[in-house]
């Protein structure tokens, strides 16, 4: 059986944008990564993959939480409102409060071919969307393919098995692309935790 390098990172929460959603004022984080997700990881994990297209090193990963937690949002608006006030014009930016579910205490394993890969990754943090939401390393696991399907209590959670078949709907559109993105939910063991 061929090894896999596991790397396993965690961070006190996480936030991932569902693509359907635009402007909603309550949006729940999406429970897996999306091809592009994934891709923009590794990309961040080994720069030397920008400008080569696809996922080349990330052979699997796997998404756990404990919980969906609401928290509130100000966020401003892109533009800005001008008024006149006598002579003189004022500039503001509306503020409004959103309500995001966050995914509280994520933890994702990401899988490797490639130990020195593993060890790469091992010594950078990641985020799953947002540049808030730090995942850091904790540690590397030398598995097989099989546990790494298999083991209930160690990789257990949410994988999108990016490939077109009966069971896949459409998660998205590639953010570079814009080609559709398919795939079907892997649940492992219990992905949301106690």
């Amino acid at each position: 059986m061929e090894k896999i390098y596991v790397v396993k990172y965690s961070g006190p929460f996480g936030f991932i944008k569902p693509w359907t959603a635009v402007r909603d004022s309550e949006t729940f984080s999406q429970q897996f990564l999306t091809p592009s997700i994934v891709e923009g990881i590794e990309k961040k994990l080994f720069p030397n993959l920008l400008g080569v297209d696809g996922i080349n090193k990330i052979v699997g990963h796997r998404l756990s939480y404990n919980q969906v937690t609401n928290q509130q949002e100000v966020i401003q608006t892109r533009g800005w409102n001008s008024t006149r006030k006598g002579k003189q014009f004022l500039f503001e930016r509306p503020t409004a409060v959103l309500i995001r579910g966050i995914l509280q205490n994520p933890i994702l394993h990401l899988a490797f071919n490639d130990r020195r890969d593993a060890e790469i990754a091992m010594t950078q943090h990641i985020c799953l969307c947002r540049n808030e939401d730090i995942l850091l390393p904790e540690e590397i696991i030398e598995t097989t393919k099989e546990q790494f399907d298999a083991d209930e209590e160690k990789f257990s959670g949410y994988e999108l098995v990016f490939e077109k078949n009966e069971k896949s709907f459409l998660s998205g559109y590639h953010r570079v692309s814009n080609q559709a993105m398919y795939g079907w939910i892997k649940t492992v063991g219990q992905p949301v935790k106690a």
